[in-house]
């Protein structure tokens, strides 16, 4: 077997979704798998492996979307499918946030508001941080708990929230939840032929300085919540 294909998972899959994720990929010289798109996915997951293994350049960008459904839809069963094929590495998700509140969500690593800023707090669909750290809700993120990715990136309606990521200003949401899997990833150190770190020691290292956490998330949430606890013994 030669060296695994590189692939970002996008949660979304709508037309300004898939406008956004197609720059993207140009910006990073990459490639998008555009029939990935559609609302619900269309695209079954040994069809997306086969496109994916037959692209000429990493990283390689897919989207997945439920269209709103709950449970495993359609966008899920094929992200699965993708995520654990053994010629396939992914090296980030980006979870989408959606209007479905609650319903469905998953762990996040860390987020990226409407302004460009790291939160450790989940975001909304319109890239405004919510109360719970690390929890994000979507329609397309159930299963990523499941397939121990090595970063998942929190984000708004991709291409929208409130015209901060449109089109016409170049994405720049997006763009830094796609820099910032590339970077924690190693991909560029990869491709000059440098050593990699660990997933785990850039993460380690990156959100201290910038979250103010490290470790694993398991450890950072539990510091949250013993602070969380401390501080409400206090007011009590």
């Amino acid at each position: 077997m030669g060296q695994r294909r590189k692939v970002i998972l996008v949660t979304d899959g709508d037309i300004y979704a898939a406008k956004t994720i197609e720059l993207a990929a140009k910006n990073v010289g990459g490639r998008c798998i555009s029939s990935s798109k559609g609302n619900p996915s269309k695209r079954t997951g040994p069809e997306l492996v086969q496109m994916i293994l037959k692209t000429p350049y990493d990283p390689v960008f897919v989207m997945f979307d439920d269209s709103g459904l709950t449970g495993e839809g359609t966008g899920e069963t094929a992200m699965k499918h993708v995520a654990r094929h053994p010629e396939i590495e992914v090296i980030g998700a980006i979870a989408v946030a959606s209007k479905t509140h609650q319903a469905e969500w998953t762990k996040v690593h860390v987020s990226i508001d409407r302004e460009g800023e790291l939160t450790e707090y989940g975001v909304d669909k319109h890239g405004l941080p919510e109360m719970e750290p690390h929890k994000m809700s979507g329609d397309t993120v159930y299963c990523l708990d499941s397939l121990n990715l090595p970063l998942v990136v929190g984000i708004g309606d991709i291409g929208k929230m409130g015209r901060k990521d449109d089109l016409s200003k170049g994405s720049p949401i997006t763009m830094k939840a796609v820099e910032l899997i590339l970077e924690r990833s190693g991909y560029h150190e990869e491709r000059q032929g440098k050593r990699v770190p660990r997933p785990e020691e850039k993460n380690e290292d990156y959100f201290k300085e910038n979250v103010g956490m490290g470790l694993s998330f398991d450890l950072g949430v539990r510091k949250i919540y013993i602070y969380t606890i401390r501080k409400s013994s206090f007011t009590m």
